[in-house]
């Protein structure tokens, strides 16, 4: 077994003790892969492990890993890698780069502004399936953090969840780093409960809003006791990062 094996095989065993301990299916938590700033190289060894589901936040480096992962898959394989892998776009999104998202990606965390989804409503490739979207929430009020003010977030959903080309899935959060237990366990259940309020305020839709994009290395079984259906973890996977790609 490959050491790539062993992290993802040791990851999957947290995320299943972390279900197990409230009653939840291990199946009801999906693992995305943090890829950014490794290279193509590292995705492919975690799909080679068994890994599909990857997140980025640097959006150049990120096209042109995808590309790289692409070519080598279909050298390998005879396959494209879009018919195999899940690309999630998690960092901040600026105006301007909203178009090669909306091309190249099949989820968005990290949609703060009706302005963003707008966008990418109307840049979304008509061939391609609606791009799954979450609205970034700011639980815990940091100034220095982005996302929606909780009291934002339902009026933003009841807009944009009538855009076509998208399918709004959820929410996603970074609260506060605390080692407080209580404190993340608090941060977490305020999330889920937003959720909740979103899912009472657009019946239509609630079948419809079903993720839950929080919790990282640190703080990944605590999100998951509180709720979350994906976890993003990176250094528990790929190692510590030692250098910062800017998008």
């Amino acid at each position: 077994m490959s050491l790539m094996s062993q992290k993802l095989q040791a990851v999957h065993a947290s995320i299943q003790a972390a279900a197990a301990a409230v009653s939840r299916r291990p199946d009801s938590v999906a693992l995305l892969a943090v890829s950014k700033t490794f290279g193509a190289d590292m995705v492919l060894e975690a799909i080679a492990a068994g890994q599909r589901a990857f997140g980025e936040n640097y959006l150049q480096e990120a096209v042109a890993k995808m590309a790289a992962v692409d070519l080598t898959l279909q050298a390998e394989r005879g396959s494209a890698a879009e018919t195999l892998l899940e690309w999630h776009f998690i960092g901040p999104i600026q105006s301007n780069k909203t178009r090669p998202i909306a091309e190249n990606f099949s989820w968005v965390h990290t949609v703060e502004r009706e302005k963003i989804a707008q966008r990418l409503s109307e840049q979304r490739p008509p061939h391609l399936p609606p791009l799954n979207i979450c609205l970034q929430v700011n639980i815990s009020g940091e100034a220095s953090k982005s996302g929606m003010a909780p009291d934002q977030v339902l009026d933003a959903a009841r807009t944009i969840i009538g855009l076509p080309r998208l399918a709004l899935r959820g929410l996603m959060a970074i609260p506060e780093p605390t080692q407080d237990l209580q404190k993340q366990h608090a941060a977490f259940r305020q999330t889920r409960e937003l959720l909740q309020q979103l899912q009472a305020g657009l019946p239509a839709h609630a079948a419809q809003l079903d993720t839950l994009s929080m919790g990282m290395s640190a703080d990944m079984a605590v999100a998951i006791e509180e709720g979350a259906t994906i976890v993003r973890v990176g250094s528990a996977i790929f190692g510590q990062r030692e250098r910062t790609i800017q998008s």
